[in-house]
């Protein structure tokens, strides 16, 4: 199975980073290794994990309070968010829109 991390979800995880990394430094880069590791997991877990909104699915981070929502296309992986589950469900299914 092919992984694509799209654009949008490529910035949240650079915004995570920078959240991180002002908290304490190398935090960010903790927090990176983290969630790739999560991303890898995609390759043989795609599709198990609950619809969270709409068509797409929803893996949650195993350290960090973040979730990471895709959709399946043919053999790939469509990452299309990586977003803080701390905000408001709210602002999560508007930015998923």
């Amino acid at each position: 199975m092919r992984i694509e991390i799209l654009d949008q979800a490529a910035r949240d995880l650079v915004e995570g980073f920078r959240f991180y990394e002002d908290q304490r430094e190398g935090l960010g880069s903790y927090f990176l290794t983290n969630l790739y590791a999560d991303i890898d997991s995609l390759d043989s877990s795609a599709g198990i994990h609950i619809r969270a909104y709409k068509h797409y699915h929803r893996l949650l981070s195993q350290r960090f309070p973040f979730a990471i929502f895709y959709t399946l296309q043919e053999d790939t992986v469509l990452e299309v968010a990586v977003l803080d589950c701390r905000r408001s469900p709210a602002w999560i299914r508007r930015r998923l829109r």
